[in-house]
């Protein structure tokens, strides 16, 4: 059978110019395009992850998302945009697709990559006295919400050996507030057969000093949970790049 007479009579890549530009046959894409991934392939596996700049590590991200676009004007917008790597891969979806080009598919690959690093820091805190494990501990909970930009209150429920049980939010509220039941924080201690609690909570404003709410939220909790045997350990609260433990400075 022959070819359609609208393609016989076209040249040899005619057919490709029919295909919208993003699903061009990478075999088709320009070769400085090409040999641009492939030396920061080679960079990435020779030199290690150190090697890259954000922008070059942010590229090699949307490679995957993105197989037939060139990455670099994405990645650099990003930065442009966020001011960090870390900042790009945690900001917030509605913000993500505002960046021209980056599209649903490379918002997700963000999205991956943040989740794959939360786990990575989650599993050196798991399992283990989260006493004896302090800087794991607040380097766990600086990714998982110190760039969130509302309140997010959360629950650290520990076992008898002070090991984490579970970590659940509780709670998102605005910039400056987040609403905290102490009764809901104990019934889901009983549920989780947690003997002690630590509480965590975020300052989008970056200052971690604790407000008159915080403070009252914080004794409330202390003494609904002791009239059930269950300990509070500390109520933490974390700002970018700096945090407050209510027990260091003397609060509980």
């Amino acid at each position: 059978m022959g070819k359609p007479r609208h393609l016989a009579e076209a040249g040899p890549g005619a057919v490709f110019d029919l295909l919208p530009p993003d699903q061009t046959p990478a075999s088709e894409a320009a070769p400085g395009h090409l040999g641009h991934r492939a030396r920061m392939r080679e960079k990435l596996l020779g030199a290690g992850p150190d090697a890259l700049l954000d922008h070059e590590l942010l590229e090699m991200v949307l490679f995957l998302a993105l197989p037939r676009r060139d990455t670099k004007p994405i990645a650099r917008a990003l930065l442009a945009r966020f001011g960090s790597f870390a900042n790009a891969i945690a900001a917030p979806l509605q913000d993500l697709r505002g960046v021209e080009g980056l599209g649903e598919a490379g918002a997700a690959a963000l999205r991956t990559v943040q989740a794959a690093a939360l786990r990575l820091v989650r599993a050196e805190v798991m399992d283990r006295p989260v006493l004896n494990n302090w800087d794991r501990l607040l380097a766990y909970l600086s990714a998982a919400i110190a760039r969130e930009k509302v309140e997010q209150f959360r629950v650290l429920f520990l076992d008898t050996r002070n090991r984490l049980i579970a970590d659940e939010p509780q709670a998102r509220g605005t910039v400056n507030h987040t609403p905290v039941y102490p009764r809901e924080v104990v019934r889901r201690a009983l549920e989780l057969q947690a003997t002690a609690l630590i509480l965590v909570h975020n300052h989008p404003s970056g200052d971690p000093t604790p407000s008159r709410a915080d403070l009252e939220m914080t004794q409330e909790v202390k003494g609904a949970a002791a009239m059930l045997g269950i300990a509070l350990h500390d109520h933490l609260i974390i700002g970018n790049g700096r945090h407050l433990s209510f027990r260091r400075e003397g609060l509980l």
